[in-house]
């Protein structure tokens, strides 16, 4: 099983992105999907999760009402859309997902990270 972030990019304050985090592999389950980022110098925080059951969902209280994550069951895609981005929201984003492969439990599995950008 693999994980592809990818949309990362440059934007100004106030400006929009829509990252993506694309699953492949032999996958039997999806439970879970997060985005997580770690600014430099800064511990990785969870930013967005988004479980497979009633696509129930969590954010953060710091962006809250700004960010929103959804899934496509039919591509193995999550996405997370950031819109009214500040600076600090500046970070290398990196998508997990608790993935389960056919005939084995249920693994975590990390993208490869995409940076964010936010200038003032």
């Amino acid at each position: 099983v693999q994980l592809q972030a990818s949309g990362g990019g440059l934007v100004q304050a106030g400006g929009s992105l829509r990252l993506s985090c694309a699953a492949s592999g032999s996958i039997f389950r999806i439970n879970a999907v997060g985005w997580y980022r770690q600014a430099p110098g800064k511990q990785r925080e969870l930013v967005a999760r988004i479980f497979s059951v009633a696509d129930s969902t969590n954010y953060a209280n710091s962006v809250k009402g700004r960010f929103a994550i959804s899934r496509d069951s039919a591509k193995n895609t999550v996405y997370l859309q950031m819109n009214s981005l500040k600076p600090e929201d500046t970070a290398v984003y990196y998508c997990n997902g608790k993935i389960q492969e056919y005939g084995m439990g249920v693994k975590d599995y990390w993208g490869q990270g995409t940076l964010v950008t936010v200038s003032s």
